[in-house]
């Protein structure tokens, strides 16, 4: 049996979805179509630890952990009945609101099966891009974590 050629990885592999029940209890994901750009981050919080005792080298500790999702979309309409693509809405109402009402469950992984995926709680800042007259309508959200992000199963493999 031959081995296999490894390939390069595609960056468009991860899929974006959100919980759209209204219990936020996953139990209705929702793909979120147009993304565009993808920037998944989780940044540690590093503290100094050094001691008399490491004979001149540093130590470090691990005393937290942030993430955030950077994520571009082309905003997608239903020109029929006039309306905005339902994730897109929810995500757009949530950066005006407060308290539970400016959080998103979300999860995302990747489309073609492989192990990696999350899933969090996040709020939600939307910016839209503008642009000339020919460019198309798009929206930079910053999805900041409110809590873990957590490891999970990928529901793709």
């Amino acid at each position: 049996m031959s081995t296999p050629t490894p390939v390069t990885a595609l960056a468009r592999r991860w899929r974006l979805e959100l919980d759209m029940s209204a219990a936020k209890d996953g139990s209705d994901w929702q793909l979120v179509v147009g993304v565009t750009d993808f920037k998944p981050a989780a940044e540690p919080n590093i503290e100094d630890s050094s001691d008399y005792d490491s004979g001149g080298w540093a130590g470090n500790t691990k005393t937290g952990q942030s993430w955030e999702l950077g994520v571009t979309i082309n905003r997608k309409i239903n020109d029929q009945v006039k309306t905005y693509h339902p994730t897109h809405e929810v995500f757009r109402l949530a950066s005006f609101a407060f308290g539970s009402a400016s959080q998103v469950h979300v999860r995302y992984m990747d489309r073609d099966g492989l192990p990696e995926a999350y899933e969090g709680t996040a709020i939600v800042t939307w910016t839209p891009s503008g642009g000339e007259t020919t460019a198309l309508d798009q929206v930079e959200m910053t999805l900041t974590g409110d809590g873990a992000l957590v490891p999970i199963t990928n529901p793709l493999a």
